[in-house]
C-alpha cells in the first residue's frame, strides 16, 4: 500500500497546476431616476409659470412693470434683455406665447435641461440686444414672442447643421404646424416687435450653430479616446 501510495503521489507532483477561469461579472447600470428630459420639461414650465406670476404681479400694479422692458439705444433699457420675456401687454399677449413656447421648449427639452437653458440664454441675448440695437428709439419691446421664434428657428435650423432625420423631421413638423404664423411675425407691422421676431430667430440659428458644432467636436474627441494606440 505504501508503494501504491507513493507512486500517485509522484504522478500527481507531476501534473500541471490546475487553471481557474474567472469571469468578471458587468456592473448593472442603475436606473436614472431623473432622466434629463424630465429637467428640461420642469425648467420649460417653470419658465411659464414665472411670466403668469409677473403678469398678475403687472395688473395689479397697473403695468408698471412694463417700463423694464428692452428701451433700444437706452442705458438703462438694457435691463430689458433679462426682463422683456417675462413681459406681457395682457392677459391676450400672455396666452398667445404660452402654448408655443411650451410646445416648442419641450421640443427641445428631449435633449435636457442644460440645453433648454443654453438655447434660451443665447435667444435672449442675441434677440435682446439686436433690438436693442435696431428697434426704434422711446419704444419698449416686451413678451415672449422672441424667444418663441428663437425656439422654432432653433428646432428648424438644428437638423441642417446636425443631418439627423429625427432632428430634421421635428424641424418639419415645425414649419407645417407655425410656418405661416412664423412669417407673418417677422413682417414689419404697427405695435407688434417683429425686431425682436426677426432677432430671437437669429439667435435660434446661432443656438443650433454653436450646440451642435460642440457635439460634433465631442464626438469626435470620445472616438479617438476610444481608438487603439497606434491607430
Amino acid at each position: 500500500m505504501t508503494g501504491l501510495a507513493e507512486r500517485r503521489r509522484r504522478r500527481a507532483a507531476g501534473r500541471p497546476p490546475a487553471i481557474l477561469a474567472v469571469v468578471a461579472t458587468p456592473p448593472v447600470p442603475r436606473p436614472r431616476t431623473d432622466p434629463p428630459v424630465i429637467g428640461g420639461i420642469l425648467l420649460v414650465a417653470a419658465m411659464a409659470v414665472v411670466m403668469w406670476i409677473v403678469e398678475i404681479a403687472d395688473q395689479i400694479d397697473d403695468g408698471r412693470l412694463e417700463r423694464h422692458g428692452i428701451v433700444p439705444r437706452s442705458g438703462d433699457g438694457l435691463e430689458g434683455i433679462a426682463f422683456a420675456p417675462f413681459l406681457h401687454a395682457g392677459w391676450g399677449h400672455l396666452i398667445g406665447n404660452t402654448l408655443p413656447f411650451l410646445v416648442l421648449g419641450a421640443a427641445i427639452a428631449l435633449s435636457g435641461a442644460a440645453r433648454v437653458a443654453a438655447v434660451t440664454l443665447v435667444v435672449a441675448v442675441v434677440g435682446g440686444l439686436g433690438t436693442w440695437l435696431v428697434a426704434p428709439a422711446n419704444t419698449i419691446h416686451i413678451g415672449a414672442s422672441g424667444i418663441v421664434f428663437g425656439y422654432a428657428a432653433y428646432l428648424m435650423a438644428r437638423g441642417f447643421f446636425s443631418r439627423s432625420l429625427a432632428q430634421i423631421a421635428v424641424g418639419l413638423a415645425v414649419v407645417a404646424i407655425w410656418g405661416t404664423t412664423l412669417l407673418n411675425g417677422l413682417a414689419p407691422a404697427d405695435g407688434i416687435s417683429w425686431q425682436g421676431h426677426v432677432f430671437g430667430a437669429v439667435g435660434g440659428v446661432v443656438a443650433a450653430w454653436l450646440f451642435e458644432r460642440r457635439s460634433r467636436a465631442s464626438a469626435v474627441r470620445r472616438q479617438t479616446a476610444r481608438a487603439p494606440a497606434g491607430m
